[in-house]
């Protein structure tokens, strides 16, 4: 199946439910606690992908290198999706997802440093200047301030980490399609290892509650499971430069999101915003290695 459907249908389905799935989880923030319903979304996806994938298969059959890579893409997911989920509990989803790719571009200029990725810097960077809203954030209070700044904080190092998570997913689809999914369900298994004592008292008190189990399992599904699935799909079967120019439909994607289900209606200086760094990322190039 995954060679009959279009390589940018799994891109497309990929990008719908890369923020469909934290959107949902924003609205699970405050009867379940952010960190545990990134456990939620950890543990469920991990849940999913065992019986599939067999993770302890993949880590006895793997080399100690390919170990650790499993080891540290597990890591990267764990602590990236904590960070994010910590950074919408604070901020839009669109300067949030914004913030994702200035880390993309700035890994580009330095790869290859050229006037086109220069370029491609300054786009994104003063679009999410515009999407902060510095002047408002200058006359902001203490407490509003502190808030707005650790979300900012948190938004940084999801974006940093999501660098990273490319780039592993990169090495880890160089199995093919199948190979890929199957290192992605090892690397979620250790990701739910390195979250548990996280985000498991938070998810603990939801367990008397069977609607909310179910909710946190679906936010893992479809944060987890169907868009990295996906992505290990497309990144099999394209090229680093042409996945990266496609993750230009991602800012555009999470405003929408943000719009229809949590009602967070950008203004024209955001919507300014959310098309530099989408230009930005559109006309970015990547290295190939």
């Amino acid at each position: 199946m995954s060679e009959i459907a279009p390589t940018h249908a799994w891109f497309g389905v990929s990008a719908v439910f890369h923020y469909l799935g934290p959107a949902f989880a924003v609205l699970l923030f405050p009867v379940v606690g952010v960190l545990g319903v990134a456990w939620f979304r950890i543990a469920s996806a991990a849940l999913v992908f065992a019986p599939i994938t067999k993770p302890w298969w993949t880590y006895k059959k793997s080399s100690n290198r390919e170990r650790m890579l499993l080891l540290v893409l597990g890591g990267c997911l764990a602590v990236m999706n904590s960070s994010f989920y910590l950074a919408l509990d604070r901020l839009p989803i669109s300067l949030v997802a914004a913030i994702e790719f200035v880390g993309t571009i700035g890994i580009a200029l330095w790869g290859l440093r050229t006037r086109r990725n220069y370029l491609a810097l300054g786009f994104a960077i003063i679009g999410v200047a515009l999407l902060i809203d510095i002047p408002s954030l200058l006359v902001a209070d203490g407490p509003a301030l502190t808030s707005d700044l650790l979300g900012l904080l948190w938004a940084v190092l999801n974006g940093s980490l999501f660098v990273l998570y490319i780039i592993l997913g990169h090495k880890i689809s160089e199995a093919g399609a199948s190979g890929g999914v199957e290192r992605l369900g090892a690397a979620m298994t250790a990701a739910f290892v390195l979250v548990m004592p996280i985000g498991f008292l938070q998810a603990l008190d939801a367990f008397g509650a069977p609607l909310l189990v179910l909710a946190g399992i679906g936010v893992g599904i479809c944060s987890s499971v169907i868009p990295y699935v996906c992505d290990q799909l497309a990144m099999a079967r394209l090229p680093r430069a042409s996945f990266a120019l496609l993750l230009a439909l991602l800012p555009a994607t999470a405003t929408i999101i943000g719009i229809v289900v949590l009602g967070q209606h950008p203004s024209p200086i955001d919507v300014l915003g959310v098309l530099l760094v989408m230009l930005g990322v559109a006309c970015h190039k990547p290295s190939e290695v």
